[in-house]
């Protein structure tokens, strides 16, 4: 099991890369590995790092190396995202996408070889650090290609699917045999029209990764202590399950934090410690990554309120309650490791069709799954997911150790009228 955090500098939050100051991340670093973490996921801006198709800066990359040298210096592995592209509501894309050169992100020939250079790029230079965990391809990249984006570069499923397969490669070929996989905001398990899909997220790259976030409308739903609010993290990591390929596919909780005000400065350690020790009763769970590591300064304009105070530790390096939480759960799971037992019972999920989920939001708040999901919690189950098209498929449930098979409206009426049947 890995605990760790997504790293956002104290010192000028990701716009630090312009003024690189090595002593600022070191001391970043030692508050983080003070509280026993791990790893760190962190964030080269794009535009900074490429700011033309065939200018991939040379000092930037080495930037990029010598944080990772600082962190392995203090036992933090690192796993780098490449295409940023968008961050706490500001999008970073390159002037050679964009206004007077306009192109698609995700099928224009000259910016994938872009960005296929990019990626292997950083991934080659990172290749031979033995703490490199790998490369995620970006964060959230998927709000690229469908509303509520204000100008989305607009895709088939298809064609996200052949995108991410080509720079999935090449970061596989600057850094062979590295865990390198991609990560979507949870439109892909939600939203009918994004196309990037459940089964993108969970059959394509090394391993799964959810990013959970309650002001979703699951804690306006159910409110900031209900069961669907501290189990939401939980319920995507099951969520994902249904649609992997492998019975065993591990899921990264690769972001998870406490957004004010629906979780209130003073109730933080309480979500946090709930949220995480709820999910890490998901079998096959490979860790946890909560963001985020400081706070952003009130120096900088502009960011959604939230945005200020989701850091565990404040901008100037000392932590906070939810911090203090997540280093006892880490200090607690080190001292005594603990594997999940099977979850047994698993709620049908159907979206129309297993490829291109096109109801998929039968799975978002206040949808029948999740709903479903929620009261199965509540009433002390311990769900999962199993698709449509495999609840009948005893060789499949049996690999996931499940022995009973429910679907929403059996939910509804108390487990009996829509009960498949013990296995």
């Amino acid at each position: 099991m890995r605990f760790g955090v997504n790293y956002t500098p104290s010192q000028g939050w990701f716009h630090h890369w312009l003024d690189f100051d090595l002593d600022a991340v070191r001391a970043d670093l030692d508050s983080i590995a003070a509280l026993g973490l791990d790893h760190v996921r962190v964030f080269p801006l794009w535009p900074y790092f490429q700011p033309n198709r065939t200018l991939i800066r040379p000092s930037a990359v080495d930037q990029l190396v010598q944080l990772a040298d600082a962190a392995a210096e203090r036992g933090l592995d690192i796993n780098v995202d490449g295409l940023q592209g968008h961050l706490s509501s500001f999008d970073f894309l390159p002037a050679w996408t964009q206004t007077w050169h306009r192109r698609n992100i995700f099928t224009d020939p000259q910016v994938i070889e872009g960005e296929v250079a990019y990626l292997r790029t950083l991934a080659a230079a990172l290749a031979d650090r033995p703490n490199f965990i790998g490369m995620t391809i970006g964060n959230e990249v998927n709000q690229f290609a469908a509303g509520p984006h204000p100008d989305p570069d607009r895709i088939t499923r298809e064609q996200a699917g052949e995108w991410l397969r080509r720079v999935l490669a090449a970061c596989e070929e600057g850094a062979p045999g590295r865990t390198h996989l991609h990560a979507s905001y949870d439109a892909a398990w939600y939203q009918d029209d994004q196309p990037f899909t459940p089964a993108h997220s969970a059959r394509l790259g090394a391993l799964t990764a959810v990013h959970s976030w309650v002001f979703n409308g699951t804690a306006q739903r159910h409110g900031r202590t209900g069961t669907a609010t501290e189990h939401h993290a939980a319920y995507l990591v099951e969520l994902s399950k249904a649609w992997a390929d492998d019975p065993h596919r591990p899921v990264w909780l690769q972001e998870v934090g406490a957004p004010a005000p629906l979780v209130p400065a003073e109730h933080a350690a309480h979500f946090t410690e709930a949220t995480v020790e709820n999910a890490l009763d998901c079998p096959g769970l490979w860790g946890v990554t909560w963001w985020c590591s400081h706070d952003v300064s009130r120096d900088l304009a502009d960011f959604p309120e939230l945005e200020y105070s989701l850091g565990l530790l404040t901008s100037d390096r000392h932590p906070k309650p939810a911090a203090k939480a997540l280093a006892r759960i880490v200090a607690d799971r080190r001292a005594e490791p603990r594997t999940p037992a099977p979850r047994t019972t698993a709620l049908v999920v159907d979206v129309g069709d297993d490829e291109a989920a096109p109801h998929r939001s039968v799975c978002a708040p206040g949808g029948a799954v999740f709903e479903a999901f929620a009261r199965l919690t509540a009433d002390g189950a311990r769900p999962t997911t199993v698709l449509a098209s495999r609840a009948d498929d005893r060789e499949h449930l049996a690999a996931r150790g499940i022995t009973e098979v429910v679907t929403p409206s059996g939910v509804a009426g108390r487990f009996e009228a829509g009960r498949v049947g013990e296995l």
